[in-house]
């Protein structure tokens, strides 16, 4: 059955319950750190979150993550139809995120780029990634890949690729070097906006809907957590 209690409300439960179960709470960036460091904690839980469609909405995500004192990984695009990362409140809300401790990265289309404007994929994410750096004043060291609605995979693009071709520290998604946490980690993630799904080792669990406290219930290790700004409300979703 779809879950229809994706309430702002909601999720900063699930955080509270993540946090009462013992887990500590990492950037994606810091998980780099501490993985190289081998000063992974028992539990860990790596927080990201990609925003679609409302850089309003993840300004409330983080004024929950202020609360709870934990941090995450906003991972922001730069050609969506549905939201201008660089207007006068985006801006705002992305700056106060970074002034908050939280870790900025790219949301990457760069195969729809290509594609759709005849590109050299390449000189899309350079382009991008210097944008992003100019217009935040500071390094953008790392690379979420969006799937959007082209039908177009822009996972590709690292498929013969590597994040420190290009100076950054990782891809959310590669199964080799500093990050390579999708394969080993339960990786739970709202992104079917309505309910719950989950990978186990980078294998998707068929039929399993749990959410990610109830997951926490069984203390696995490692998870990777993935919300998204847009699914989360505080009293219907078109809102």
């Amino acid at each position: 059955m779809a879950d229809s209690r994706f309430t702002f409300a909601y999720i900063e439960d699930q955080f509270r319950q993540l946090l009462a179960a013992g887990y500590e709470v990492l950037t994606c960036a810091d998980y780099v750190e501490r993985r190289a460091a081998g000063t992974m904690a028992p539990l860990t839980l790596v927080n990201r979150i990609d925003i679609d469609a409302s850089v309003k909405r993840a300004e409330r995500l983080g004024d929950i993550f202020a609360r709870l004192g934990i941090r995450g990984s906003f991972f922001v695009r730069l050609h969506a139809k549905e939201y201008n990362p660089f207007d006068f409140d985006n801006y705002r809300i992305l700056r106060g995120l970074i002034e908050a401790g939280h870790e900025i990265g790219y949301h990457s289309e760069v195969m729809d780029q290509a594609v759709i404007w005849s590109d050299d994929p390449e000189r899309c994410l350079k382009r991008d990634i210097a944008v992003m750096e100019a217009m935040l004043e500071r390094p953008v060291r790392a690379v979420a890949s969006h799937g959007g609605m082209t039908g177009i995979n822009n996972l590709d693009f690292w498929r013969e690729r590597k994040a420190g071709d290009f100076g950054l520290a990782y891809e959310a998604y590669e199964e080799e070097g500093a990050f390579a946490l999708f394969p080993r980690s339960l990786y739970v993630t709202d992104s079917e906006w309505t309910r719950w799904k989950c990978y186990r080792d980078g294998v998707r669990v068929e039929g399993d809907h749990r959410s990610p406290a109830e997951h926490a219930a069984e203390r696995p290790a490692l998870i990777y957590l993935l919300i998204h700004s847009d699914t989360y409300f505080d009293r219907h979703i078109y809102e």
